[in-house]
């Protein structure tokens, strides 16, 4: 006790030691710090007057929303600053709020920038939103508030008190803030996005309390613009950078205001620059701002930047632009290096903004941020401004009184150089106090010390500011200035000049800061301090650099100057050793760099650990108890080497004096203390050490007696672990219990519940007990958090739990890793893990069944960084088990692999491969054939090296190159391969391709006998004359056909290698086809067409191609069964184009018709009834007429009812067009049909005149004339002839006769004049009338003895006449006219008349002809013609044209 007493002393006392030596430290830098900062303020304050301060209003504070009951007071207050102090003014739903209007109602408060209303009583009325407006000459700001006044039911106590300020409870109620989800340290670039968030929890959650929410940077309270926008969503509070500058580089704070207290939560953010538009550009400067405005003149600065490209920065450019445009305009012509700039040139009353560009040699940097607006005006000019009660509108205007006239300005005062540099001298005075009403401008003056030679400045334009930069002065002489004032009364006296000015920098660069002294922080962070630069003025801040050992590459660890001399650099990588410098920076320059600091190495800072936790008792005996307890949470960056225990007496509740229980520091969780005594009471503590040191002792345990155990079931488990964490599953360990029982134990038990479920949830993971010290749980939802306990078991029962495991949640840490077997080139076993978030601290520790591993004689553990390799030196059953791997100083990074029986044999395959190895091949040996018949052999390796061999065997008989065989190996894809030009019968057998490639070998072989040889010899051979064919003209697409919609056959070839001499040669069976017009050859393709294919176009077509290269033929036979074949290709086409098939109606049945688009005599179709083929006869008949296909159904009947088909015959499936006949279908065509034979049968009927009369008969006087006709109708019809309409009879001059029904006669035995006129027959039944016309025309003249007869055919036209000559009666007459008849209205009852349409559908049937009578009809009509011709009567003996069966007689009768 006393030398760890000793140990924890000394340990302290150096620690107190250091602690003091930084305290003085400090205290002495911030005092130097303090006085410099307090005489710079001074300094700056002296050369500044209070117009320079201006600034518009800003709220400090803003005024919050509150919600009151009835009659209570409420008081809304804000803090507003701003130069000059600006003027607020109240408002209620944006109506200005009046105390006097409404005495006692309102108060209105204003005391030092502090603003507030109170309304006093508040009633219904006042819920509204409330804003204030604060008002300056520099701009307007208004802050919102809500006030919501709720009523009470019940009494309310008009004595509440007011609001109160600051944070308070009350109601009762106590708030408590925590923040989680915290954003961590955050690297940004220039231009791009960054939000940073984090969840507010407030406890107790209250729907309508909203806390106060603010966001500040470098402890500067930020406000909602255009750069950051701010979001509160009631549980999480978000802050959004939209365009990062180096600005926004900083601290940022979120703090939570309640009424119960705030909490606040920071981290840092980094901005680098954005990548340079030119290679070795510097970056871009920043935090640009505009100091002493006045009317035509501003002070622009800036900081410049940490990165400077590489390159010294030369200067830079300041550009200025109007609000309200997007023109920029450079303002300086020569880059200047102060990084102050006055701006002159500007217009009254317009407002302006700015930027700044760096530039170096290499080139120009990207533009800073813009400032923030700033207006060109007279201070002293806006405290004269009218409309102070005007609501701010972005515009100044600027107003004078009246001018008084005559009046001479006096002498400028306090005249004064405020800043010198070598690029300028800056002037200000303050304007002169009897200056009159009217404005007043300036003329500045120069002169050179020594001399009295004062110079005018501004010759052109006075300047209207009491300030002004003078530019072109010379580096190092010393000058003296003066100023004038005039206006139009004139100029007045000079003021008194200054003492004399040297040009120069007034302001140095400062001096390198001192040492650099880096400090552990975190895994990626180190604690950066320095000494502050010596007699550093006006110093900005400082760039810190940091370069990792040996790599000469400094990168900068921040791009916004840090005003202190210590400084967190983050973003480092663990592990790594880095180098440190600073520099400071001012106004004037950047300074030379800091001396490097020593080297450091990226790691945690090492700190003792905390205290463990969780002091359990696994065993009492009489005299000693076991105690365990958990791991630290924190072992402060180091392994923990040992705990020392602690113990003390409790008698009575009153605990005793702390005695050392061990001397030496025990490495496991779990110690026996001795030299108790029996049935007393003890507490204990245990504190942990690590090489930091001992820490702290943990909280005294629960009060145990020390009593012996002697209960029958085991004790308590305990050491819980957890390991291998994955979405689903994980793996618990445990030790066993120190107290057995009365028996050994004989398995565990393990629990398992949601972290948040109540005691009730606990359910047993395994149903058997299990042996093990482990147990992998799996099925676990992934998300959950959980909970463990284990219970042990001997044969007396089950003992109690072990302590509940921490809570685990169920998810894959990113970068988890598995355990990866893998077996090398020469065949060794090993497994292998890495790990990404290793610490230096790190180790693997490798364990087989959850122990580790200490017995290197069966595997040997190689690591190497982050990466560790378990190899296994001769592999064998006794390796079979569960190997896992644990990284220490992780975050429980492990895992494991199950290594069993089947998977070592597996593996030790893979090992046999590998160290026997066999070259893998893509593909084996195999022959193709080559263009010209050459034969190739070859076969494909997956991977072989430059160094592999090749081996090529015939027979057991090695080949090599030469004429026969060519060999080629390609190493870099694998192939290999031998060309033979032929191949002769010697040739058959085995070829083999033997490969080595180191002590990796394989072969494939190719067996070439019998049938295969004699194939491949054959297919060679044809390759080969099939090459030599191609040289000259050949068929690329030997001869084929081709049937086209039309049914149009083409027979065509595809040729090549043609030219002007090559002739083509068409054959049919022998014979040459000339060329006509079916022959073409266009785009290498010779065709001839076939446009109606018959029987007669069968044959052999064959194609010759020919000239001085060679011939080649082609041939088709299209006989037998390739006519077959075209045939049914041709009536496949027609049967696709057939039409559905239709129904119509005929005086003689029902017609069934299809039309296609093509017909061809060879076409085959069966009609089909009821899916049986008709059996044809005189009453169902088929036929083609044109491209129509008809069956005809002769007297219809019912039986005729039924689906019909017509299929078409192409020598494969054919195709059948079908019809359903019946119903309402039948019914209409059977009607039709019924209609049109009536109509028929009237039509033959009726009565009609046969044969008919000639037009005109031309007759001599005297002479007998004779005309017969043909009269035919059914019943026999009445003939009545008629003479000029009017009716005659027979006498003996005119001899009417009608003979058998059907012959009627006309006959005058003596024509005279008087008998000329015209004459008419008119037959009549009851089906008709029918009539024919002729006129007689008797002319004078010599009597000639005989007769005048006529010959007419049945259409009544005169085919002979008393002059026709003999010759011409043996040949038919041709063109003659057709007689002219008049019919009269059918009379038939009971039939309807025909139209016209439905004659020509009767013609159309009447004309039609069955297809197997065709021939025989054109024959008899032949017949019929040659008869007539025959039976012609001479002149003397004239007769009708179409005899009867009964011919009449023919009346011959003489006039004299």
């Amino acid at each position: 006790m006393a030398r760890r007493d000793l140990f924890t002393s000394g340990l302290e006392m150096e620690r107190s030691e250091q602690i003091s030596r930084r305290e003085a430290m400090r205290e002495s830098a911030e005092r130097i710090s303090l006085n410099k900062r307090i005489h710079e303020h001074e300094e700056h304050f002296k050369r500044m007057n209070e117009d320079s301060l201006m600034h518009p209003p800003e709220f400090v504070i803003k005024p919050r929303s509150h919600t009151v009951w009835e009659k209570q007071c409420v008081r809304l207050h804000c803090t507003v600053s701003g130069w000059p102090d600006p003027r607020v003014v109240w408002y209620k739903n944006n109506v200005a709020i009046d105390p006097l209007a409404n005495p006692g109602k309102y108060k209105l408060e204003s005391r030092y920038n502090v603003h507030s209303l109170e309304i006093n009583r508040c009633d219904f009325d006042d819920t509204a939103q409330y804003h204030a407006s604060a008002m300056n000459s520099k701009g307007e700001q208004s802050a919102f508030a809500s006030i919501v006044v709720k009523r009470f039911k019940g009494d309310v106590d008009e004595s509440l008190p007011s609001p109160r300020q600051g944070p308070v409870s009350e109601y009762g109620i106590t708030f408590q803030t925590h923040i989680v989800d915290q954003f961590g340290v955050s690297f940004g670039r220039e231009g791009e996005t960054m939000s940073l968030g984090c969840t507010v929890i407030i406890y107790p959650a209250l729907n309508r309390y909203q806390p106060e929410v603010e966001w500040y940077r470098d402890d500067v309270l930020l406000s909602p613009s255009k750069w950051t926008h701010m979001h509160w969503s009631g549980d999480r509070a978000t802050l959004t950078l939209t365009h990062l500058n180096k600005e926004d580089e900083g601290l940022y704070t979120l703090r939570v205001t309640t009424k119960s207290g705030y909490e606040t939560y920071s981290a840092y953010v980094f901005v680098r620059d954005a990548d340079a538009e030119v290679e070795g550009a510097p970056g871009a400067p920043l935090d640009v701002r505009c100091l002493d405005a006045n009317k035509d003149y501003i002070i622009v600065t800036w900081k410049q930047p940490a990165v400077d490209g590489g390159n010294s920065i030369l200067g830079y450019f300041v550009d200025r632009c109007e609000v309200g445009t997007t023109h920029w305009i450079q303002c300086n012509d020569t880059p200047v290096k102060f990084a102050r700039f006055p701006v002159t040139g500007l217009v009254e009353g317009r407002s302006y903004t700015f930027r700044v560009r760096a530039v170096n040699k290499s080139g120009m940097s990207r533009p800073s941020r813009v400032s923030e607006p700033v207006a060109a005006m007279d201070p002293a000019d806006r405290a004269r401004m009218r409309g102070t009660s005007a609501p701010w509108t972005g515009q100044i205007i600027v107003t004078e009184e009246e001018p008084a006239e005559g009046v001479v300005p006096g002498r400028p005062l306090e005249l004064q150089v405020t800043e010198a540099t070598k690029n300028y001298v800056v002037l200000s005075w303050k304007p002169p106090g009897e200056k009159g009403l009217e404005g007043v401008m300036y003329y500045v003056e120069k002169c050179v010390s020594g001399t009295d030679n004062w110079q005018r400045v501004n010759t052109e334009i006075p300047v209207k500011s009491p300030r002004f930069a003078l530019f072109d002065l010379a580096e190092g002489k010393s000058y003296s200035f003066r100023v004038r004032c005039c206006n139009s009364a004139g100029v007045g006296e000079p003021s008194d000049p200054t003492e004399a000015t040297t040009v120069g920098d007034k302001l140095d660069i400062p001096s390198a800061p001192g040492k650099v002294v880096p400090t552990r922080n975190t895994d990626t962070s180190v604690v950066v301090s320095w000494e502050a630069s010596r007699d550093a003025k006006e110093l900005v801040g400082y760039y810190i650099e940091s370069s990792v050992v040996g790599s000469n590459v400094w990168e900068p660890c921040n791009n916004k100057p840090v005003n202190a001399t210590r400084f967190i650099c983050h973003g480092l990588m663990t592990g790594e050793t880095y180098v440190f410098r600073v520099r400071a920076v001012n106004a004037a320059g950047l300074s030379q760099f800091s001396p490097e600091s020593e080297p450091v190495e990226v790691k945690a800072a090492i700190a003792s650990p905390a205290p463990p936790y969780g002091i359990t008792v696994l065993e009492c005996v009489r005299d000693s108890m076991v105690l365990a307890w958990k791991q630290p949470n924190f072992i402060g960056g180091a392994d923990i080497t040992g705990y020392f225990v602690d113990y003390r007496e409790v008698i009575d509740g009153v605990p005793g004096k702390w005695h050392e229980a061990n001397i030496r520091a025990v490495s496991e969780r779990a110690y026996r203390v001795s030299d108790l005594k029996e049935n007393k009471k003890y507490q204990f503590q245990v504190r942990a050490a690590n090489m930091a040191g001992v820490g702290i002792p943990s909280l005294p345990s629960n009060t145990f007696l020390c009593e012996e155990w002697t209960i029958a079931v085991p004790g308590p488990p305990h050491d819980l672990q957890i390991r291998e964490v994955r979405s689903d599953s994980l793996v618990l360990l445990w030790k066993p219990p120190v107290y057995q029982g009365r028996d050994p134990v004989n398995g565990f038990y393990v629990d398992i519940k949601e972290a948040e479920a109540p005691e009730e949830a606990w359910r047993g993971v395994n149903n058997k007990a299990t042996e093990k010290s482990f147990i992998k749980i799996k099925n676990l939802k992934e998300g959950e958090t959980y909970v463990f306990r284990v219970r042990a078991q001997n044969k007396a029962g089950v003992g109690n739990t072990s302590d509940v495991t921490e809570p685990v949640p169920a998810v894959t840490k990113p970068g988890s890793k598995e355990i990866v077997v893998d077996v090398d080139d020469d065949g060794i076993i090993s497994l292998n893990f890495e790990c990404c978030d290793m610490t230096p601290d790190s180790k693997f520790v490798w364990s087989k069944n959850y122990e580790e591993i200490s017995d290197a004689s069966r595997l040997t553990v190689e690591t190497k960084g982050n990466k560790s390799k378990a190899v296994f030196k001769t592999p064998g059953e006794e390796d079979v088990g569960i190997y896992s791997c644990l990284v220490t100083h992780t975050d429980g990074a492990s895992a494991s692999y199950t290594l069993s029986e089947e998977e070592l044999k597996r593996l030790l395959e893979i090992s046999h491969d590998h160290k026997f190895p066999i070259i893998p091949l893509k593909s084996e040996l195999a022959v193709e054939l080559l263009e010209k018949g050459k034969v190739r052999f070859w076969l494909q390796a997956e991977k072989i090296s430059p160094n592999g061999k090749v081996d090529y065997i015939f027979n057991d008989n090695a080949v090599s190159q030469g004429e026969k065989y060519k060999m080629n190996f390609d190493k870099n894809t694998g192939v290999i391969e031998m060309i033979m030009e032929s191949l002769t019968p010697a040739d058959e057998g085995t070829y083999t391709f033997q490969l080595q490639d180191g002590k990796a070998t394989n072969q494939s072989s190719l067996v070439l006998i019998g049938d295969v040889f004699k194939q491949l010899q054959q297919e060679s051979e044809f390759q080969r004359k099939e090459w030599f064919r191609k040289q000259g003209p050949h068929f690329i697409e030997y001869l084929g056909y081709e049937v086209t919609p039309e049914c149009c056959v083409i027979l065509k070839c595809k040729v090549g290698n043609m030219k002007k001499e090559t002739s083509a040669l068409w054959y049919k069976d022998g014979h040459e086809i000339k060329s006509d017009e079916h022959l073409g050859f266009t785009e290498g393709v010779l065709k001839l067409e076939i446009a109606q294919i018959s029987k007669k176009d069968a044959g052999v077509y064959e194609v010759v191609l020919k000239d001085d290269r060679g011939k080649d033929t082609s041939t088709l036979n299209l006989t037998d069964q390739g006519f077959k074949d075209l045939m049914n290709e041709v009536f496949s086409f027609i049967a696709n184009s057939s039409t559905p098939l239709k129904v119509t109606s005929t005086d003689e049945g029902i017609r069934l018709y299809t039309f296609v688009s093509y017909y061809n005599d060879l076409l085959q179709v069966t009609w089909h009834y009821k899916d049986s083929a008709i059996a044809f006869s005189d009453r169902i008949k088929s036929g083609v007429v044109g491209e129509q296909l008809w069956l005809q159904i002769s007297e219809p009947t019912e039986k005729d009812m039924g689906k019909y088909a017509i299929e078409f015959n192409d020598g494969k499936g054919g195709l059948r067009r079908t019809l359903e006949l019946s119903g309402q279908a039948f019914d209409d065509a059977f009607a039709e049909f019924q209609r049109l034979k009536a109509a028929a049968i009237a039509e033959r009927n009726r009565a009609r005149v046969a044969g008919g009369l000639p037009d005109v008969v031309t007759i001599q006087e005297g002479k007998a004339l004779n005309l017969t006709c043909n009269i035919s109708g059914n019943p026999v019809p009445e003939v009545t002839w008629l003479k000029n309409d009017r009716e005659i009879t027979s006498d003996e001059h005119c001899i009417l006769k009608f003979e058998s029904g059907k012959f009627a006669s006309f006959t005058i035995t003596g024509v005279n004049t008087s008998d000329s006129g015209k004459y008419s027959i008119l037959v009549k039944n009851k089906y008709g009338t029918e009539s024919g016309d002729f006129t007689l025309e008797v002319t004078e003249g010599t009597p000639d003895l005989g007769v005048t007869s006529y010959w007419t055919d049945a259409e009544g036209n005169v085919m002979f006449g008393p002059n026709t000559p003999k010759e011409k009666m043996k040949t038919a007459v041709a063109g003659s006219k057709m007689q002219k008849r008049k019919e009269s209205v059918t009379k038939t009852p009971n039939v309807e008349k025909l139209e016209s349409k439905e004659e020509s559908k009767s013609k159309e049937v009447k004309e039609g002809k069955k297809l197997e009578n065709t021939e025989n009809t054109a024959a008899e009509e032949q017949k019929a013609s040659e008869d007539l011709i025959e039976q012609q009567p001479t002149a003397d003996q004239p007769e009708a044209s179409e005899q009867p069966t009964e011919e009449p007689e023919t009346q011959n009768e003489t006039t004299e």
